[in-house]
């Protein structure tokens, strides 16, 4: 029985993730859970690779992908559903930043999308593989 669903979302597959949400909305309701949902960008401010962008860049573009996060929420579960989530954008490693977000929220159920596996990452992405083999508590892989 869970407490806290988290759903991972990457927000760069568009619609592809629809499934995954409806999915991870479902086990949190049919458990009477909270349902949080993260969105991880990438990490170049330390680096660089950060000389290229302006000063506040980083800043507004977590802004706009917590605005298209909570966009896609109300878009897949409705506005009233969305009103009852929490919306978390992360940056830096995408599994490290999801165990750590499970890890931080208390949650007991990570609920991830394995998208139809390329040769190199023949049975889950690079991603779910890792949330799967590094995660404390259990996760649900919806594969699409």
């Amino acid at each position: 029985m869970s407490k806290s669903v988290l759903c991972a979302i990457d927000l760069s597959n568009g619609d592809m993730d629809n499934p995954v949400l409806m999915q991870a909305a479902r086990l949190a309701e049919m458990d009477g859970a909270q349902l949080d949902v993260v969105s991880v960008l990438p990490d170049y401010g330390e680096t660089w690779v950060s000389t290229f962008f302006e000063a506040h860049h980083h800043e507004r573009i977590e802004a706009e992908a917590l605005e298209k996060l909570k966009a896609l929420c109300v878009q897949t579960l409705g506005a009233e559903r969305n009103a009852s989530i929490r919306h978390v954008i992360a940056t830096g490693t995408a599994y490290r930043e999801i165990l750590n977000t499970a890890k931080q929220a208390g949650s007991d159920l990570i609920v991830i999308g394995a998208h139809k596996p390329d040769l190199k990452d023949y049975l889950l992405g690079p991603n779910a593989a890792r949330v799967v083999r590094h995660s404390a508590v259990s996760v649900f892989v919806v594969r699409s």
